[in-house]
């Protein structure tokens, strides 16, 4: 599929201009009140309590997350069109999420959309949001691709692309990494917020994390004794990132 220019494919270009910090996040769950694809397979696949399952085999170490998430996909067999269509009418995104971004982009603070979700579903919600591509936002995440030489809009025609070959499919934390390994000088300081078992692999490498309350990546997070910074919805997070950025920031 081609590449829209809410993508932003490899090369670091959240990184242009050197910002002093940048707030990487999940999409699904964390952006959005609802998982898109939990919707999908809930209501459309095999249902809530299969999905659950993988998902406590995954945060219990017994299954990898790509192998659980392309179960849960593979058994919505509804064209792609379709699933768009109905991801845009009954997912919400956090109404704080727009005050968050406008500050961000007041303070040149990318935010970078780390999702083991596909790219054409984070889009097509971020557009009807702000009726317009927004400025500040990189989006990596996974792709769809045509199953079995279908094509993507019929019954059984499309399958998730994943990112790369890691156990998760999309190892967020190799761009986390990334930027926490820049010299002094040009290092940001780096936050992430996530809420599930898809974002296990960049909770131990960021800066400041931000785990949505009661959800798998908390659970995770104090199980393994990893800091984190609780928040219920995005006007915690930016409350909170205001006072880092005078802190820690600001200069």
């Amino acid at each position: 599929m081609p590449k829209s220019s809410l993508q932003m494919e490899g090369g670091h270009q959240y990184l242009n201009g050197s910002p002093k910090a940048i707030f990487f996040t999940d999409f699904d769950g964390t952006v959005t009140l609802q998982d898109c694809n939990d919707y999908l397979v809930d209501n459309f696949g095999f249902g809530a309590e299969k999905r659950r399952m993988l998902e406590l085999e995954v945060l219990n170490g017994t299954l990898a997350f790509r192998d659980a998430f392309q179960a849960m996909l593979d058994s919505v067999r509804m064209p792609f069109n379709e699933c768009l269509r109905i991801v845009q009418e009954n997912i919400q995104l956090d109404p704080g999420f727009v005050n968050f971004y406008l500050w961000a982009k007041e303070k040149s603070i990318p935010i970078v959309i780390l999702s083991s979700g596909m790219t054409p579903v984070i889009e097509a919600l971020l557009v009807s949001l702000f009726a317009c591509k927004p400025s500040n936002i990189f989006v990596i995440a996974n792709n769809v691709a045509p199953h079995n030489g279908k094509h993507i809009d019929m019954v059984g025609g499309w399958q998730i692309k994943y990112r790369d070959d890691s156990i998760f499919g999309h190892d967020k934390s190799l761009e986390i990494k990334h930027c926490v390994a820049l010299p002094d000088g040009e290092r940001p300081v780096v936050a992430f917020a996530g809420d599930g078992v898809s974002d296990l692999s960049a909770a131990s490498e960021t800066n400041i994390l931000f785990a949505k309350e009661g959800l798998d990546l908390m659970k995770y997070c104090k199980l393994k004794g990893i800091p984190f910074v609780p928040f219920d919805d995005w006007d915690s997070i930016l409350d909170a990132m205001r006072d880092i950025y005078e802190r820690t920031v600001k200069t």
